[in-house]
């Protein structure tokens, strides 16, 4: 006997394991296509039929070898009981023999019509009285009360009465046995039918929800994969923040200390832009936001072009056609700085005579595009000594952010220089 504190546990985890297996199941089914299902049905009822007939079906060969077996053990002829309201009649097989004997000496004409010629010469004789009732050559014992009646029978009838009643007791059990067999064939048919039917109605009524379950964990693996790979790229951004171009910093601070002793208030005004870029600067450096606004991009480059041309002179002309309808637009942070960088550093800076620099927004086709354009070197002419990781994490920023709808495109510029166009689905900053 189980303690009863144990019971409710037992039965937590016949549970917990009829549960699992419903689970596996369900999502085992849910998982085959529907031509795969039809087909396991169909392969589940033929194994069926096939176990059905192998186990609940007695083959003809042994119940001949049976009936055979109990022919020749009981001998030739038949014997038959038969009960009703006048007693038990009894036909035992010498009854054959005595007929056939019978029939054969009817079936001698000469003997018989010689039998019809004595009888006409004997006189015929009275009839006799009616004797009395002859009492049973076999006795019969009653005990005291009646209940019990006790026959006696030659030994010969005896035998085969017991032959009679043992073939009787030999039938009715095999028809129970038969009705059992069928009935249990019967259950089991059904018994298969009925799991092939639970297995469809799991498949129809549970497989949509499975299937629901099953795509929004793709959905959720899918946007933590997302979320990863944007959280890497911002990442990434933050560590081309925190340079901030040490070298440019050094370069302007060496210029600022030069004027300081050529030229004090060009000193000064190099060193008002610094401290006007640092504070454009430094609070996009702490701020994480995936998404600022024109306005604020446009003002931290244009502090960023007031040092340049001071340092770089009439080298540098700068032309800056920003709207002031489209400050507001909303704009991924750091991605102009990054392109006005790559355009000074690889095309402008390193040319004798200088350029152009030509910064322009517009909207085109519901979406903001943002033209960055130089008549520098340009790329791969002279060597750079960067990570090479400005470019591909812009496009990876852009396709993170905005998917399809935004696109970095890199292409020469005539007659000099590159083109550099970002674009952006349009639309206000919050």
């Amino acid at each position: 006997m189980l303690p009863i504190s144990s019971l409710p546990q037992l039965l937590k985890t016949i549970l917990a394991w009829l549960q699992r297996a419903f689970d596996a199941t369900t999502t085992w089914v849910t998982q085959l296509s529907w031509w795969k299902f039809f087909l396991f049905a169909a392969l589940a009822l033929i194994a069926g039929s096939i176990l059905q007939d192998e186990l609940f079906s007695s083959s003809q060969d042994e119940e001949v070898v049976i009936k055979s077996h109990k022919r020749s053990s009981k001998g030739s002829g038949d014997t038959n009981i038969l009960i009703d309201d006048t007693g038990i009649h009894f036909n035992p097989r010498n009854s054959k023999n005595r007929r056939s004997s019978t029939a054969d000496a009817a079936s001698d004409p000469a003997d018989a019509a010689e039998a019809d010629e004595q009888a006409k010469a004997v006189p015929p004789t009275p009839p006799e009285p009616p004797a009395a009732p002859a009492k049973p050559s076999y006795p019969v014992t009653t005990n005291a009360s009646g209940e019990e009646v006790h026959i006696e029978l030659p030994p010969q009838i005896g035998e085969e009465l017991s032959n009679a009643i043992e073939e009787a007791v030999d039938d009715a059990a095999e028809q129970k046995v038969s009705r059992y067999h069928q009935q249990a064939s019967t259950w089991f048919k059904s018994f298969v039918s009925l799991l092939v039917l639970a297995l469809f109605a799991m498949k129809a009524l549970v497989g949509g929800k499975k299937r629901a379950e099953a795509q929004t964990v793709t959905a959720n693996e899918a946007a933590e994969r997302e979320s990863m790979q944007r959280q890497l790229s911002e990442a990434k951004m933050q560590m081309m923040q925190a340079q901030v171009e040490p070298h440019f910093l050094f370069n302007t601070l060496a210029s600022v200390e030069h004027l300081i002793q050529t030229d004090p208030p060009r000193a000064a005004k190099m060193q008002r832009s610094l401290i006007q870029y640092l504070r454009a600067v430094l609070p996009q450096m702490r701020d994480n936001a995936l998404i600022t606004n024109l306005g604020r991009e446009a003002d931290m480059v244009q502090a960023y072009l007031n040092l340049l041309k001071m340092r770089m002179e009439e080298r540098l002309t700068i032309d800056f056609q920003i709207p002031d309808g489209l400050r507001s637009a909303a704009f991924p942070p750091m991605m102009l700085q990054s392109m006005v960088e790559n355009a000074i550093k690889h095309g402008l800076e390193v040319k004798p005579e200088g350029g152009t620099l030509r910064i322009v927004a517009e909207v085109a086709h519901s979406k903001l595009r943002v033209i960055v354009t130089d008549d520098g070197l340009g790329f791969g002419v002279v060597p750079s000594d960067g990570t090479g990781l400005g470019l591909p994490t812009i496009r990876e920023r852009l396709k993170l952010l905005h998917g399809d709808q935004g696109s970095l495109t890199i292409t020469p510029n005539q007659p000099s220089g590159v083109c550099a166009v970002i674009e952006v689905p349009y639309q206000l900053s919050k």
